[in-house]
């Protein structure tokens, strides 16, 4: 993460009114491998319960280089260089392609797993990151709210901060309650003793006969941390690097899922939207990136029963202006496609593409509010009254799971 994107991080975390501060004051708090899959043994996940995934893409991505309109005369007239050609994106239909970095997504979405939202977005839109991620995060666009929606769902339904867990940087705003917060485990190097040494650190865990209480449970946090490095792999010994931030910690939740740890919500992130010039390459190589990351890992959830039950969205915080600027970049726009991935999706295309020519001062007109899609996924994968989560908004979308 550069400097910059530490600052705007920071900047985003004050802005929205719920420093990480307050975030481990409301109950946040950080954990580790043992203490993960001690829970995992102790109380582990039941296999038919859904599980959320929130990706969350820092920046403002172009949608519509995302899901590209490129038979539409509209978007070539209005994007010039930056436009793909038919030719060059990936056929969804009804003459739409995907980015021709997502062609892992693309045969998802052949399999049936992916459903693109269309339009996703929220009335008087704003244009700058921090307002607008405050208002997705907190899922409140008319007034400042100081908890997360996926926050309030912690408080709805019990205080244990293991029913969910951030692999962010750190904790975002959505998993923070009045009353508590969630868990944070963050993606470092796991590396025990090797060699002689290494084998004599692990016989620590075996039992003994006539231990006690804490010597036995000492014991089995030795034994949880092998199992944990044979679960997980070594986090950022290798595969951060090989592979990006976002693979590596969306490796972390696939193994956490397949441990039968019971957590319900996990939150990772991937940065760099904020393609105001030279966007082409620099969105393709992201979206490329997120390809990478997100295909393996939903293809790795439909082989367990309790990776099947499992839902990835994936959003950010707002698209980007119809007309290309000067710089063969985009600026701030309003709304945008959201992906929602898994074997229970009913995949393809949800909600109304929006027009190119009837636009809200160059911008594009919102067709489905994204708090639609949140009291969907709240009732359809994590199985709680959305009313608890998102008072006072009674919309949904019906037909987005099979």
């Amino acid at each position: 993460m550069t400097i910059v994107q530490q600052v705007n991080r920071r900047r985003f975390l004050t802005a929205t009114g719920v420093t990480a501060a307050a975030a481990l004051a409301a109950g946040a708090t950080q954990v580790d491998w043992g203490q993960l899959l001690s829970a995992a043994q102790e109380n582990p996940l039941d296999p038919d319960a859904g599980v959320l995934v929130v990706v969350t893409l820092y920046g403002g991505n172009d949608g519509l280089n995302t899901v590209v309109p490129a038979g539409d005369p509209a978007y070539q007239d209005a994007r010039s260089e930056l436009a793909y050609k038919p030719e060059e994106v990936l056929d969804l239909g009804e003459g739409l392609g995907l980015n021709p970095g997502m062609k892992g997504f693309k045969g998802l979405w052949d399999g049936g797993q992916l459903a693109v939202l269309r339009g996703v977005g929220y009335p008087k839109p704003d244009h700058s990151h921090f307002r607008s991620m405050a208002i997705w995060q907190t899922a409140s666009p008319e007034t400042s709210v100081p908890t997360g929606w996926l926050g309030r769902w912690l408080d709805a339904t019990g205080d244990d901060p293991l029913r969910a867990v951030s692999v962010d940087p750190v904790l975002p705003p959505l998993l923070a309650g009045e009353r508590t917060a969630a868990a944070s485990l963050p993606v470092g190097g796991l590396k025990l003793p090797e060699g002689a040494l290494g084998k004599a650190f692990e016989d620590l865990g075996a039992a003994q006969p006539g231990e006690g209480f804490w010597q036995a449970r000492a014991a089995r946090s030795v034994t949880d941390l092998h199992r944990a490095v044979q679960t997980l792999g070594k986090p950022g010994e290798g595969g951060k690097k090989a592979k990006g931030e976002l693979a590596a910690q969306l490796d972390v939740v696939a193994g956490l899922i397949e441990a039968g740890v019971p957590t319900r919500a996990y939150s990772v992130s991937l940065g760099g939207f904020d393609t105001h010039a030279d966007e082409r390459g620099t969105q393709q190589r992201l979206l490329t990136e997120l390809d990478g990351a997100l295909t393996p890992f939903v293809q790795r959830l439909a082989k367990y029963d309790r990776g099947k039950q499992a839902t990835v969205l994936v959003y950010s915080e707002f698209g980007r202006r119809v007309t290309a600027n000067a710089s063969q970049g985009t600026d701030h726009g309003t709304a945008g496609p959201v992906f929602v991935l898994g074997p229970r999706v009913k995949g393809g295309f949800h909600g109304a593409e929006p027009s190119l020519t009837d636009l809200d001062d160059g911008d594009l007109k919102l067709s489905t509010d994204f708090r639609d899609v949140y009291a969907t996924l709240v009732e359809d994968v994590l199985g709680t009254d959305a009313g608890k989560v998102l008072p006072g908004h009674s919309g949904r979308m019906d037909g987005l799971f099979a």
